[in-house]
């Protein structure tokens, strides 16, 4: 059925108010940079699986951002073949210091191709997975590609430059070892890419890949984490300038006997709060138990290893980026049963100057246990 008509007006539920309070400290990416000492939620909402704008459904938001009008940047990871062409959207994210929380589908973009056609709506060619507002005004997205045994079906990952319409300007040179090459023995493992994208004050731009490379060692189990890179991409020559390893924390929840499939963790997505300093989103899935989310301060310092030139990790010595957990949210935190976040960005400034985080979940378009979830915290100063 066709929701249009009722999700095009706002959408929203009652505020969820809790306080949690944080053991560590980060700072914001404005000229103030404020201290995170602890983080409130004001409230949640979800636009259940199955929304349609446009005739299409709405759904996999697996980044967002905020725009300078205020409105947000958000990109679906339906690869195409599967509900429509590849897409993005301009959403109202609206909401007070006591909530609700609203949120108003505007428009729907298809990201285009060099030759500047969309993508194919029949055929997997891409993954979307994050979006960001570049300095310029244009945007940045990336994708995971598609894992295929056949040079028809085998589409590398990248980042690219898109206008605010969708018209392709540029790809960035990003590292071969991403790559697909067997999904067995070296390069990307397949889904487990570009999910996290960030833009630094200084203009730099950061991916990375949401699971160990295979080179670089296993998966993240409930016995052992892994290691994924983090690669500095230069926003003036597209170029990869530097490339660090996060180290990610083996998975909290372990799936039931007879589950589908295994428990996983990934680093679904990074926001800068600094030229070297970020929050990244470690995401943890047991099926039929749930999410759990972790948000975790992440900086380069000085004596963080420069990985460039590391062929595999397995055996490397390295020092890797800081991690600190600054907020766990368990399955179901402040009365939410979280869903699969993947997306987070900075939201407006409160009247009393705190400013506010929003993230959202992709529902990976399933109708019976998943929605369109969007969080907003609001950033309580030291």
């Amino acid at each position: 059925m066709d929701c249009t008509p009722l999700w095009r007006r706002a959408v929203s539920t009652a505020a969820l108010l809790a306080v949690t309070t944080l053991a560590a400290c980060g700072s914001g990416d404005d000229d103030s940079e404020p201290h995170i000492a602890s983080l409130k939620l004001l409230g949640a909402t979800s636009l259940p699986t199955g929304t349609a704008f446009d005739g299409v459904e709405f759904g996999g938001i697996s980044g967002l951002d905020r725009a300078r009008d205020g409105s947000y940047w958000a990109i679906s990871d339906d690869r195409g073949g599967e509900r429509g062409t590849p897409r993005f959207y301009n959403l109202s994210i609206d909401y007070g210091a006591t909530g609700p929380v609203t949120v108003t589908i505007n428009r729907q973009l298809f990201m285009q191709r060099a030759d500047g056609t969309p993508f194919p709506a029949t055929a997997r060619t891409v993954d979307p997975e994050a979006i960001r507002l570049a300095p310029n005004g244009n945007l940045y997205w990336s994708s995971e590609g598609n894992w295929g045994t056949t040079p028809e079906t085998l589409f590398q990952p990248f980042v690219r430059e898109m206008t605010p319409d969708g018209q392709f300007v540029r790809e960035f040179k990003t590292p071969s070892l991403y790559n697909y090459v067997d999904n067995t023995t070296t390069g990307g493992r397949s889904n487990k890419l570009f999910e996290a994208l960030t833009v630094a004050g200084d203009g730099t731009v950061y991916v990375a890949n949401e699971d160990a490379l295979i080179q670089d060692g296993s998966l993240t189990t409930v016995q052992a984490g892994s290691v994924v890179r983090v690669t500095a991409l230069d926003a003036k020559t597209g170029a990869a300038t530097a490339q660090y390893a996060y180290e990610l924390p083996k998975i909290p929840v372990d799936a039931p006997a007879g589950a589908p499939f295994g428990p996983d963790n990934g680093l679904s997505d990074m926001l800068a709060i600094g030229d070297r300093k970020f929050i990244a989103v470690e995401r943890a899935f047991a099926s039929g138990i749930g999410n759990t989310i972790r948000l975790v301060e992440t900086e380069i310092t000085n004596a963080t290893t420069d990985i460039t030139h590391e062929a595999s990790l397995k055996t490397a010595r390295y020092t890797p980026m800081t991690r600190k957990l600054l907020l766990e949210l368990p399955i179901i935190h402040a009365g939410v049963k979280l869903d699969n976040i993947e997306a987070i960005t900075w939201g407006k400034t409160l009247p009393n100057g705190h400013r506010t985080l929003v993230l959202a979940a992709d529902n990976n378009f399933t109708a019976d246990t998943q929605a369109n979830q969007f969080l907003v915290f609001e950033v309580l100063p030291e």
